[in-house]
């Protein structure tokens, strides 16, 4: 398995032959509803477009995760799996192949990976986007992947898990509580999955942030806090710090395969 953090919660995954985009901002601002004085962030410069993906992977409909720019500029031949919500932005784009999973729903990738959508982000009473579950069919190979620490504990019948990209720091709002669960949130994921490598996702490497929010805004922990806690409890998970658009050939154990 090859990883490559694009920065924020943009990866490149390589698993199963197959590469797959996941919540891609690469191109153009992020804005919130064209609130720029509120929330703004931005790219020192584009972040070039990968070139043949197989697969987009959107876990919310939000455009922290379904960027409505870089979506435009991608090819809108490209297969897309989506939260509903996040499905609904690409069919609104263009998108000729999109799928909507919802939770406990499976989509498989050219007979190669699984995708099993599970409860992600709550977004109000009435919404919650998705977690994702990927499995290599031949390798047994897997990858959970939630971009702001909400899960559920039906989660802990899916373990074992070899990575997990799950924030490691809590980003609270005042009045609001937490809207990123990373401290408590990985490590929970490491007990419930026993995953070989975490990486940290929702962090912000070379993209600059700006607006009134980012005053309101509080963040705690560190990817060495987690790996000191994870120590504490005699666990072998490594945590890894990613370099933007630096690759990462994973060297995992090897897992019971899903087919011959």
């Amino acid at each position: 398995m090859d990883v490559t953090w694009l920065d924020s919660n943009s990866w490149l995954l390589t698993l199963g032959g197959q590469r797959i985009l996941v919540d891609p901002w690469l191109v153009g601002e992020l804005v919130f509803g064209q609130q720029t004085w509120l929330f703004k962030g931005e790219h020192p410069q584009p972040r070039p477009l990968p070139e043949a993906i197989d697969l987009i992977l959107l876990s919310q409909g939000l455009e922290d995760h379904a960027h409505p720019p870089t979506l435009k500029a991608l090819d809108r031949a490209i297969p897309v799996v989506g939260s509903p919500s996040a499905a609904k932005v690409a069919e609104e784009l263009g998108y000729s192949q999109v799928t909507a999973l919802n939770h406990g729903e499976t989509f498989t990738l050219s007979d190669q990976v699984t995708i099993k959508a599970v409860p992600g982000t709550p977004m109000g009473p009435m919404r919650t986007e998705n977690g994702y579950i990927l499995r290599d069919r031949i390798t047994g190979t897997s990858l959970f992947y939630e971009p702001h620490g909400f899960h559920q504990p039906e989660l802990k019948q899916e373990g074992p898990v070899d990575v997990v990209i799950t924030p490691v720091l809590d980003l609270a709002l005042p009045l609001v509580g937490p809207i990123i669960r990373g401290q408590k949130g990985a490590l929970e994921l490491v007990d419930w999955l026993q995953p070989q490598v975490v990486l940290p996702t929702a962090d912000a490497g070379a993209v600059t942030y700006s607006g009134v929010l980012i005053n309101w805004l509080k963040a705690i922990g560190n990817p060495q806090a987690l790996q000191a806690a994870i120590a504490q409890k005699g666990l072998a998970t490594q945590v890894l710090s990613p370099e933007v658009g630096q690759p990462i050939a994973l060297n995992l154990a090897p897992r019971q395969p899903i087919v011959a």
